[in-house]
């Protein structure tokens, strides 16, 4: 009696196995974590260049004739984007994600500004450390815009998925529900040009 128990529970579990296979539900879970996987490679990019931008105002706030205001407002927004961090889980939240994104874009369009500002000021490039910092701001925004197109990419195969049958009964069952992509904002798509050639401006103004 044992033994016949033991081989319907048996077969009970591969029936299980076998319907999850069947409904999409294993291939939800790996879609799942494709996305969070994503999101940790725009999220780490993104405290990449929250990390260099102490060091890039205070490199700047050196010369006493740079605009204040430029510098200020970028330390500020550097605080602000601190505060609105959000976590894998918060993935479906719109309000929370929208707050983020935002808040990451005003920070990306002040800092465009100090850099096109600090073209006005040429003896910046004989400050090693500045060019150094300037070189990795540029690959840092590089790369924040291919791992958010990345993970667009990673959320709208998920959020096809969930939408779709049979894998919609499964999504609604388990709980899979619609993660946020990052939308373009008004020049959002351009990366702020980080590029200083002091001299083309001096040939430009003899």
């Amino acid at each position: 009696m044992r033994k016949i128990q033991k081989i319907a529970l048996f077969s009970s579990i591969i029936l299980i196995i076998y319907s999850f296979s069947g409904c999409g539900y294993n291939s939800l879970v790996q879609m799942d974590e494709k996305v969070k996987q994503a999101w940790a490679q725009v999220d780490n990019q993104y405290q990449r260049r929250a990390d260099l931008i102490p060091n890039l105002v205070n490199t700047v706030k050196g010369y006493a004739e740079f605009e204040k205001g430029v510098l200020t407002e970028v330390t500020e927004l550097r605080s602000q984007v601190g505060q609105v961090k959000i976590t894998a889980d918060d993935l479906t939240d719109e309000d929370r994600f929208k707050k983020f994104q935002d808040a990451q874009d005003k920070l990306s369009g002040v800092l465009s500004r100090l850099l096109v500002v600090a073209e006005n000021y040429p003896q910046l490039k004989a400050n090693e450390n500045f060019l150094q910092l300037q070189a990795q701001l540029e690959g840092t925004e590089n790369r924040i815009a291919v791992e958010r197109k990345k993970f667009n990419e990673a959320v709208q195969e998920y959020n096809t998925s969930i939408r779709s049958f049979p894998t919609l009964v499964t999504a609604k069952i388990f709980g899979f529900k619609e993660k946020q992509y990052f939308k373009s904002n008004p020049g959002s798509e351009k990366v702020p040009d980080v590029n200083f050639d002091f001299n083309k401006k001096n040939d430009d103004k003899k």
